[in-house]
């Protein structure tokens, strides 16, 4: 029910009516055993992905693959197939060929779609669980599994979360063709945004996000995207136009990526995670 009703072909038509160019789609690494998954995960999403690949065909638009979840949970959180915080990936050579492997699948499968734009090859890796040595062996292994493939799309590499060096992906991802790091901004998860006003949130995107960015910015590394952004934050009582300012300032800001940005995400239940009610509702201008 899910599958068939949450994200269908009209979505697709939305997102190209509304001025943007792409699509960033989690998946889990049991897609790559679909349909018949190890329980407790539920077959269907290949056919979704697929489904997903032809829309975006149809409408114009460029897919970003985003591995989500990978085997033995590379942060610990429900996001990454983790039901009791418990983080595996990475402690293992096992744990960084299979997932190797779930790229390999991916990428073989859809490197000849027009649509194909680029293959992420994991969703925030949680330091210091995930080891800076560990996250790097993966993302040569991953990157060379996608270039068997495909010398035109993009690899986008997360930056870990946690305790890390914004630029510690560099010395490996510059010697990369069409290499992407991913950064992900958000005014919420840290007790420093706790008691923040409306403009004080504002000025620390004009200001702090705004240097965070040029910081992982260089005219000869990799390229640079804010794979994850949303107009929410922890001011209490905010007004319409508050928050078209919060989504106005990160618009601007965000828009200097050398790759993009992408906000998470297009349906939520709550109003201003989903982009769509954000646009039909007059908070995002695009």
């Amino acid at each position: 029910e899910h599958w068939r009703t949450f994200i269908v072909e009209s979505d697709f038509k939305f997102i190209s009516q509304n001025g943007l160019n792409a699509v960033r789609i989690p998946v889990g690494w049991w897609i790559a055993s679909d349909p018949t998954p190890p329980p407790p995960f539920v077959g269907g999403s290949l056919q979704a992905l697929d489904n997903a690949f032809q829309w975006a065909k149809k409408y114009g638009l460029k897919v970003i693959i985003d591995l989500h979840a990978a085997p033995g949970s590379q942060n610990g959180w429900e996001h990454s197939g983790s039901r009791d915080s418990s983080q595996e990936w990475g402690k293992t050579d096992e744990t960084i060929t299979q997932t190797v492997a779930v790229i390999d699948f991916l990428a073989s499968r859809y490197a000849k779609s027009p649509s194909l734009y680029a293959v992420e090859l994991i969703n925030e890796p949680l330091s210091p669980g995930a080891t800076l040595s560990s996250v790097i062996e993966y993302y040569k292994a991953g990157y060379a599994a996608v270039r068997r493939h495909t010398s035109t799309a993009f690899v986008v590499m997360s930056n870990r979360l946690g305790p890390m060096k914004p630029r510690e992906l560099f010395p490996m991802a510059s010697g990369f063709k069409r290499s992407v790091i991913d950064v992900h901004y958000y005014n919420l998860f840290e007790d420093m945004f706790n008691n923040m006003t409306v403009q004080q949130n504002i000025d620390f995107v004009y200001n702090n996000r705004s240097s965070q960015l040029n910081y992982v910015t260089t005219s000869n590394g990799p390229l640079t995207f804010v794979g994850e952004w949303v107009a929410e934050w922890q001011v209490v009582g905010a007004g319409k136009e508050d928050y078209q300012r919060l989504a106005e300032a990160q618009m601007e800001v965000y828009g200097r990526a050398s790759f993009g940005w992408a906000y998470w995400t297009l349906k939520n239940v709550n109003k201003h995670w989903s982009l769509e009610w954000m646009i039909n509702n007059g908070y995002i201008k695009l």
